[in-house]
């Protein structure tokens, strides 16, 4: 009987392991089937092919000398122990092994082949950046070197000599048990307890390791250039003036020590290399221990200040270099705290597009206004561009509406996976105006997709929520089967599609059938009859994964945005060169530099790993098309010799900077997570002296984030906004922050502004540094202000009863007026009712010491501007070009308003009065502004 199931079993098992082959080497094929659909298959046959051979190279190497070692051991072992010495569990252990020595053997080949070469595997960005590493043309300060020897070879060469030394200690002691479990190491004689084969075999690891300690001795030099200090990064004095000197004497004593470890194969002593050991050690322990702590706590304590001088000097230098903040403008701002009627008058530009529409607060209006269907969604935070409306610039809060399966009441496989497979439509409401009732005026929304921005594709197969995976027909596909968008024009109240795109990898074939129903444990895949010759598969779909595939040596930013660019929605990201070798530069945490208000609590915003870097460029922009998911890589900085490196690397990855089009440079914009950078560092290292920034006495912080009040509030994010700088000739879109002083206080310190515009001036930062000596309230003193002022905190107090509640927006800063201006809008929403949005209601302004507070922005700043801010400020006004229309809609609204207020009064809900009051306001002041207009 075991006879007859001998080969049931050995099929069995024969089957088993080819499953286990197929479906490990079926995700080889299916990153190359997906490599192949987007044009990058050059990226992955050269990571797959740098890995191979890491793993061949790193793993034949390692296993030959280890195994090497040990079949020189063996082969060199005494052909007769005398018995004395005889221990009876090696001769246990020798009679269990010797039967099967030689498979023992091919296992232990196997074994470290396997595990050093996957460990090799890791190095191939090192190995990479090593072998196409371009000079930075500067040189260090210390060493003489270029930057690029820090930046991509040292590493590599610390990693060899670490792979090296590691290496031969496990030879050594694979070696030493050989010899000791066959006699050639006897333990319990007084004399002669090596053997002639043992010492010489012996001796000569133990010096070459000893050699390459001294090899890593003198490249501990280098690394200095990098060590982290409380002070600064990169040597300081008593690193140059005694541990570069140390590590320099270490490595010649190192050396002396491997010589006499050689020189005991011609002798049978151990006493000398013993010896020469020990005096290394002692060396290590005075030279590079006692003799740097002397120097530091009796020459270099004591004047401190002026021994480290040069060292903070060259940190500064380095660090402004290599976070890009040579070029940063600094200014002398003497804000003023006073006000009078007309001040706003030069700043017209600034006011006029001032951003009333919170990103992060209107997912929900958006979604109750333009989701229209419940398998549709926005995201949690919506993202800012600007558009040219009518030939002027408009800044603009956009998202896509994107598919959402699971408000999909009919959810079953078919539906999630071949029938709802995108989303539909690009949704942008102007950032500065409302229509009478607090609600955004949209540019363009609503299905199909109004032509306010002309006409594009609609259909969104690329997007950050979307399914899994989705297959969709092809040519021969009798009748569409893809739900499109709701229609009541049509039959079934619906349109269908079939997708014509080029996107997607072929699912028609009976191979990829079977390997995709693998990948995904999907039976149906192989066996439904929707599925035909022409039919694809969509999978890695979300923009950020995209990229992050195809260019696997970028970090990306976490908030990728779209875009209408040429008729198509196109989603950006934007894509650093980081580095961590750069020297004397100031390291920093990109998950620590990058976190704040915003990216702790948003889900759409990916927040960015834990990585420690002192060097970025915004290197790359990179685009997704939504609906082909074609991506594309553009040079952005072409000076980066981080980005040049990767180019030479992965050649014809990257496109010129110059076929960039038109479109799309309208719609750059300078990245949220480097401006989160280079503000954490800009907030030490705005000080160029080396003895003001020794004292550190005008360092600076971001403010904490004013609507998040208490000790664990999240720093204020940056504010994309079109502002015009004091002394600027005009506005520029931008992104800004303000700073207030490091320690207790909160008044404001400095305002920073980067000009997003592609342009000559994109990326400059200017940072208006206001008087130590003036106080100006900062965003929370401003945010305590508005709540502490009693006409403020009565109408807020209202608001906030009757079954409503008040949501502050952001609290924009904006150098105008000689000063700095505050405006904060207040969004009232139902409680209590889930489909409740927030709604613009009033608008808190600030100047000085003097609060506006209106249902307008024109009319809160005339209340600080003594009854005229001198401007017209209609931001709050609704803005279309149908002036009857907006009538209409006015007089609506003052009718629906008027019939609430007396449904209130018959209730006694005098709160829920004054808001439909508020609401006859604005709703009069819309139609007499709709009435002007005609």
């Amino acid at each position: 009987m075991n006879r007859n199931r001998s080969p049931f079993v050995i099929t069995a098992a024969i089957l088993v392991a080819l499953g286990a082959l197929v479906t490990y080497f079926s995700g080889y094929y299916v990153d190359w089937l997906w490599f192949q659909s987007v044009d990058f298959t050059d990226v992955w046959t050269t990571v797959l092919a740098t890995k191979i051979q890491l793993f061949l190279v790193v793993g034949t190497v390692t296993s030959l000398i280890i195994s090497l070692n040990i079949y020189l051991a063996y082969k060199r072992r005494p052909l007769y122990v005398p018995v004395s010495i005889e221990v009876s569990g090696l001769e246990r252990l020798r009679a269990q092994i010797e039967p099967i020595r030689t498979w023992v053997f091919v296992g232990v080949v196997a074994a470290l082949t396997y595990f050093a070469g996957s460990s090799g595997m890791v190095f191939w960005r090192e190995w990479l950046l090593f072998k196409n590493a371009t000079d930075f043309g500067v040189t260090d300060p210390q060493f003489g070197l270029d930057i690029s020897f820090f930046a991509f070879r040292l590493p590599m060469l610390q990693a060899i000599i670490g792979w090296g030394i590691s290496t031969l200690v496990l030879a050594a002691l694979a070696s030493a048990f050989i010899h000791y479990m066959y006699g050639g190491i006897r333990t319990n004689v007084q004399t002669d307890r090596t053997t002639v084969a043992a010492r010489v075999q012996i001796s000569i690891l133990l010096g070459l390791i000893v050699l390459l300690k001294a090899v890593a001795y003198w490249f501990d030099r280098y690394a200095l250039a990098l060590k982290e200090s409380k002070l600064i990064t990169g040597p300081t004095y008593t690193d140059v003036n005694a541990v570069l000197p140390a590590k320099a004497i270490l490595s010649a004593i190192a050396v002396v020590c491997a010589l006499l470890f050689f020189a005991n194969i011609v002798r049978r002593s151990w006493l000398l290399p013993a010896a020469g050991t020990a005096l290394l050690v002692v060396s290590s322990v005075l030279i590079a221990g006692i003799y740097p702590a002397a120097i530091q706590q009796f020459q270099v304590k004591p004047s401190e200040s002026s021994k480290e001088a040069p060292y903070i000097q060259r940190n500064i230098d380095a660090t402004r270099a290599a976070y890009d903040l040579n070029q940063v403008e600094m200014k002398d701002y003497n804000a003023t705290l006073s006000t009078s009627a007309g001040q706003l008058a030069k700043d017209a530009a600034t006011i006029a597009n001032i951003r009333l529409m919170d990103p992060n607060v209107l997912s929900a209006t958006f979604r109750q206004l333009q989701q229209i269907k419940p398998y549709y969604t926005f995201p949690e935070s919506l993202d800012v561009d600007r558009y040219t409306v009518n030939g002027v610039s408009r800044d603009a809060v956009v998202a896509v509406r994107e598919l959402n399966i699971d408000g999909n009441p009919s959810r079953n496989w078919i539906n999630d996976h071949l029938v709802y497979t995108h989303g539909f439509g690009f949704v942008a409401a102007y950032g500065n105006t409302v229509d009478a009732d607090g609600k955004p005026n949209f540019i363009v929304g609503d299905l199909p997709p109004t032509k306010g921005l002309g006409a594009f594709q609609p259909r969104v197969y690329f997007g950050e929520n979307v399914p899994d995976y989705s297959i969709i027909g092809g040519k021969k596909t009798n009748s569409p089967v893809e739900f499109d968008y709701p229609d009541d024009a049509s039959a079934n109240g619906q349109k269908n599609y079939t997708y014509t795109g080029n996107g997607g990898v072929p699912v028609g074939s009976l191979l990829n059938k079977l390997i995709f129903a693998v990948k995904y444990g999907e039976q149906r895949i192989l066996l439904s009859n929707l599925i035909n010759a022409d039919s694809k598969i969509l999978f890695n779909r979300s923009p950020r994964e995209r990229v992050a595939k195809v260019a696997p040596w970028l970090t990306l930013d976490g908030d990728p945005y779209p875009a209408v660019v040429d008729g198509k929605i196109t989603w950006i990201i934007d894509g650093y060169t980081t580095s961590a070798g750069y020297p004397y530069s100031q390291s920093t945490s990109l998950a620590t530099a990058t976190n704040d208000a915003l990216t702790s609590t948003s889900a759409s915003i990916t927040a960015q790993a834990n990585r420690t870097v002192n060097y970025i460029r915004n290197s790359v922009k990179a685009t997704v098309d939504a609906y082909d998911g074609t991506v594309t890589l553009y040079q952005w900085d072409t000076k980066d010799p981080v980005l040049k490196t990767w180019m030479k690397a992965f050649p014809n990855s990257v496109k010129p900077k110059s076929t960039i089009s038109k479109g799309l440079l309208e719609h750059i914009r300078f990245p949220e997570d480097m401006f989160r950078v280079q503000r954490d560092i800009l907030s030490s290292y705005h000080v160029k002296s080396a003895a003001a920034f020794y004292g550190g006495q005008d360092f600076w912080r971001v403010p904490r984030d004013p609507s998040t009040f208490g000790a664990n509030a999240g720093a204020q994010p940056p504010y994309y906004m079109t502002v015009q700088m004091p002394g600027s000739a005009k506005p520029a879109f931008s992104l800004t922050t303000p700073f207030v002083p490091r320690g207790g206080r909160e008044n404001l310190s400095a305002f920073a502004a980067v000009n997003s515009n592609a342009g000559p001036d994109y990326g400059k930062i200017t940072v208006l540094q206001l008087p130590r000596s003036t106080n100006i309230a900062g965003p929370s003193q401003v945010a305590s202000n508005f709540e502490a002022k009693p006409e403020v905190a009565n109408a807020l107090s209202l608001l906030r009863q009757g079954g409503s509640d008040v949501v502050l927006g952001n609290l924009l800063t904006l150098p105008v007026g000689n000063g700095l201006l505050y405006v904060q809008p207040v969004y009232v929403r139902a409680t209590g009712n889930s489909s409740a949005y927030p709604l613009l209601q009033k608008v808190l302004v600030s100047f000085g010491d003097v609060i506006g507070f209106d249902s307008s922005l024109k009319g809160a700043l005339d209340q600080v501007f003594g009854g005229n801010s001198g401007t017209n400020a209609s931001a709050s006004s609704p803005t279309t070009s149908n002036s009857s229309a907006d009538l209409a809609s006015a007089l609506q609204s003052a009718k629906q308003a008027i019939a609430d207020g007396q449904a209130a009064l018959a209730k006694g809900d005098f709160a829920a009065y004054g808001r439909a009051q508020d609401r006859l306001k604005a709703a009069i002041a819309a139609a007499i502004s709709a009435q002007s207009r005609k």
